[in-house]
């Protein structure tokens, strides 16, 4: 598990990831890891990182590396 990646060419942490696929902040946030699928958009690397938007919740948000697609899996 990385602490680290580089997505859409700029170093993110893992709640930073978590911040771009939620569009908002969130209140923490575990280790990105590799997907194991290619973005359905450019074919691209996708990662994953599990989060909490809100102290009741917890989801999985999948982001490319390369482009802008993101979703969530509540």
């Amino acid at each position: 598990m990385a602490d680290n990646r580089v997505v859409e060419g700029r170093m993110v942490t893992p709640k930073k990831l978590a911040e771009l696929v939620e569009g908002e902040r969130v209140m923490d946030a575990e280790g990105i890891e590799d997907a194991d699928h290619d973005c359905p958009e450019c074919g691209g690397d996708v990662v994953s990182v599990g989060y909490m938007p809100s102290v009741t919740a917890f989801v999985t948000g999948y982001k490319c590396q390369e482009c802008s697609w993101s979703e969530r899996d509540d």
